[in-house]
């Protein structure tokens, strides 16, 4: 092999390798520690209420947050885990990087990948602490023994593509800028984007899956399930106050119910929600954009 040749097979493989540990380097998280104080574990449990964790882990005639509910999408159909404290089918013995990995990078405990049925994409943008006061609620609860099927998924579906679908999705799917410094509009944009994520249901993806960002909550449709717009434009008629009232009780401002899976949302998540938070998400959805 000529000098040439050895030159160009060395560069090729250097290149190989930074390639794949940009792709599947294990992202760096600070060292905390999980509180087990009656504080940590209440705040936990308001988050966990606030992320909509209940409406997808507490599945049909299931015990706790013990999973099995079905989320039929274009690409297959996803069963959400067992994630109370159970050693050996839910989260039992997860140590802080563990929390910190899954919730904020979509990682396994064993350095793989999570599918984004799982919203950490959402999740990246929480607080270390809101991660550790809900690690706080989840490992003070009862650990339930149950085993959720396996996702049924296309064949090509690998969870070792998520290491190029994360990547792509960095650079397309970033939310739009907030041109506002309005606290309480921030603090609905934290609920509505991230811990409560919103945009997983209610925003459009392309063909590989990923959110159309430039229409932010324009309204889905996901498999068997279809999710409203609620951007500006189709919240018009709706006041801040009409909003926030939805939030609690699912009532429109004509007086109708809302049903289909918001109604579990509305149950579970929202009107769970102190006034203010509600409040901060009635101004984040009603701002002009």
């Amino acid at each position: 092999m000529t000098r040439k040749r050895r030159g160009i097979l060395s560069a090729t493989v250097l290149l190989l390798c930074v390639i794949f540990y940009w792709l599947f380097a294990a992202p760096g998280v600070a060292d905390l520690s999980i509180s087990s104080t009656e504080l940590s574990i209440e705040r936990g449990e308001y988050l966990v209420h606030a992320g909509g964790c209940i409406s997808c882990h507490q599945g049909e005639g299931a015990s706790g947050l013990s999973g099995g509910m079905a989320l039929v999408s274009d690409f297959g159909t996803f069963y959400a885990p067992n994630i109370t404290p159970d050693v050996s089918t839910g989260i039992g013995g997860w140590n802080s990087r563990e929390f910190l990995m899954a919730l904020k990078h979509g990682r396994t405990p064993n350095g793989s990948f999570y599918y984004p049925a799982f919203p950490y994409r959402a999740y990246s943008g929480m607080s270390d602490q809101d991660v550790m006061d809900i690690a706080a609620y989840l490992l003070a609860q009862e650990p339930v023994t149950h085993t959720v099927p396996k996702h049924d998924l296309s064949m090509w579906m690998s969870r070792w593509f998520m290491a190029g679908w994360n990547r792509l999705a960095d650079f397309s799917a970033k939310p739009p800028l907030l041109k506002t410094e309005d606290p309480l509009i921030l603090r609905g944009a934290y609920l509505a984007r991230n811990l409560g994520h919103c945009g997983e249901c209610h925003t459009p993806r392309n063909a590989l899956g990923m959110l159309q960002q430039s229409r932010e909550f324009a309204g889905a449709t996901m498999g068997e399930s279809h999710a409203d717009a609620i951007n500006p434009d189709a919240l018009t008629s709706w006041g801040r106050e009409d909003f926030a009232f939805f939030l609690l009780l699912g009532m429109k401002p004509d007086g109708e119910f809302i049903g289909g899976e918001m109604e579990s949302v509305i149950e579970h998540n929202t009107s769970m929600l102190s006034d203010e938070d509600r409040a901060a998400l009635a101004a984040f959805f009603k701002q002009e954009r």
